[in-house]
């Protein structure tokens, strides 16, 4: 079910807790959210819809892609971008990384180690900040 953005930056500043399978709905509601707005946004956290949990949803090519407890464990090619967010007007500039490492657990909770790069990476990066309390 498709949910509306939060825009409460004191709310979106409190950092999230971890999931559990007691959250799937949380990831559904997400992913709909995420193909609702496909226009305008390449991820959301769970905390732009309300919930305070590690939860993101990153659109990868034509595939939306889950990632619950998203920890990013590696991270190379520093670089300067400009970002904006379904949650804040504007744009801001903020550093992100060519490549990075995370470990998640997918829609069914099984655990996943994978690498992301480029564009896919910084979606991911900023959904991750998301879910710490960083806003852009």
């Amino acid at each position: 079910m498709k949910q509306t953005i939060i825009h409460d930056q004191a709310f979106l500043a409190q950092p999230s807790t971890p999931a559990s399978p007691l959250d799937a709905a949380v990831v559904t509601n997400l992913l709909d959210t995420l193909r609702a707005n496909a226009g305008r946004a390449a991820g959301l956290a769970a905390n732009m819809i309300g919930v305070h949990k590690r939860i993101i949803v990153a659109q990868v090519g034509p595939l939306p892609l889950a990632l619950v407890n998203p920890v990013i464990t590696k991270q190379f090619g520093p670089y300067t971008t400009e970002e904006s967010c379904l949650s804040i007007p504007g744009t801001r500039e903020t550093t992100r990384y060519q490549s990075i490492t995370v470990n998640y657990l997918d829609e069914q909770f099984q655990p996943h180690t994978q690498t992301f790069t480029d564009w896919t990476a910084e979606i991911i990066q900023h959904e991750v900040d998301h879910c710490n309390g960083i806003l852009i």
